[in-house]
């Protein structure tokens, strides 16, 4: 897959099947919608073109109106997009002066003239342009003077893809990630960098690797403890895949007051600080809480670790 992120330097499409969104989270109801496209492709001898923006669009045009929360950031709807087959995929700055573009021009100027569209596969409620005019009615009323044919997505397609994005957001914050984790069609995950912690884990037998989120946008499931597995994606361990168990939360027992990501690996010794980790969540073991003491702790931590193996899969 070909990434674009520079508008003057997009190639010259070739009978490209375009569609158009944030496909946050790549779940299975886009994946229904990939798939369309790529049929349309095979049998026009065409292209697969994706249309994403970044930031989210109602960073942009909704600012202030409370914080976007990301099931996927971009370097990962990157990656899960890479895996599916799609040929092309082009990253939109997303200004205010691009969401004041009038839908006309929307379509002239930027489908059109930029991605020589053979077909747009667009939902029958897709909003575009200034103050979101455009819609598909427009799509269909100019194709034939541009040269291009529309595509509706199926109706119940798109639905379970609206539904889809808000069940699993509603999941991960309840920290259900069976729900969640059966309409993404994978494991949910994460990535964040190795960063220094204090180091009561390793004192308690169970050392972790303290992580920071490259990008804050990106959506956490509830505070709690979880069943894990993580990929080393850089370093002297680059590949190294691993079982484990995650904290999210304050540490209540040791008064923490910051909110920390710890993830202790199972069968691993080694140094990575400075590491970016691949952090796949398949299941909640726990709430977060306060023990009487740190021997309540570590019991705990014990009989945690005996859960989070009969949640994770034999094979990694």
């Amino acid at each position: 897959m070909q990434v674009h992120q520079k508008l003057e330097n997009l190639p010259r499409f070739n009978r490209a099947i375009v569609t158009i969104g944030t496909f946050d989270g790549i779940h299975l109801g886009h994946r229904r919608i990939i798939e369309q496209m790529k049929r349309e492709a095979m049998e026009v001898g065409g292209e697969t073109v994706i249309i994403t923006f970044h930031p989210h669009p109602r960073k942009v045009v909704k600012a202030g109106q409370g914080a976007v929360k990301l099931l996927t950031t971009m370097p990962e709807r990157i990656r899960l997009l890479s895996e599916l087959g799609i040929d092309h995929l082009v990253v939109i700055p997303f200004t205010e002066s691009f969401a004041a573009m009038e839908a006309s021009d929307y379509i002239t100027e930027f489908l059109v003239r930029r991605f020589n569209p053979h077909s747009i596969i667009i939902g029958y409620d897709h909003r575009f342009g200034k103050e979101r005019l455009g819609n598909y009615q427009l799509l269909e009323q100019l194709a034939p003077l541009q040269g291009y044919q529309v595509k509706e997505i199926d109706e119940q397609v798109l639905y379970e893809s609206a539904v889809s994005s808000t069940r699993i957001r509603e999941a991960l914050l309840k920290g259900n990630l069976q729900t969640a984790n059966s309409l993404l069609g994978y494991a949910f995950f994460f990535e964040g960098i190795v960063v220094k912690g204090d180091e009561r884990g390793r004192l308690l037998g169970y050392p972790t690797a303290n992580l920071a989120l490259p990008d804050p946008d990106k959506l956490l499931p509830q505070y709690g403890v979880y069943a894990v597995t993580v990929e080393i994606l850089d370093g002297p361990f680059k590949h190294a895949t691993c079982k484990g168990m995650m904290n999210l939360g304050f540490r209540p027992t040791v008064d923490g007051r910051e909110f920390r990501i710890e993830v202790h690996l199972f069968a691993f010794d080694g140094d990575l600080y400075g590491a970016l980790l691949h952090v796949s969540i398949w299941g909640h073991i726990r709430d977060e809480k306060k023990f009487p003491g740190l021997e309540a702790l570590t019991a705990q931590l014990a009989m945690d670790k005996v859960e989070a193996l009969s949640i994770l899969p034999v094979q990694i």
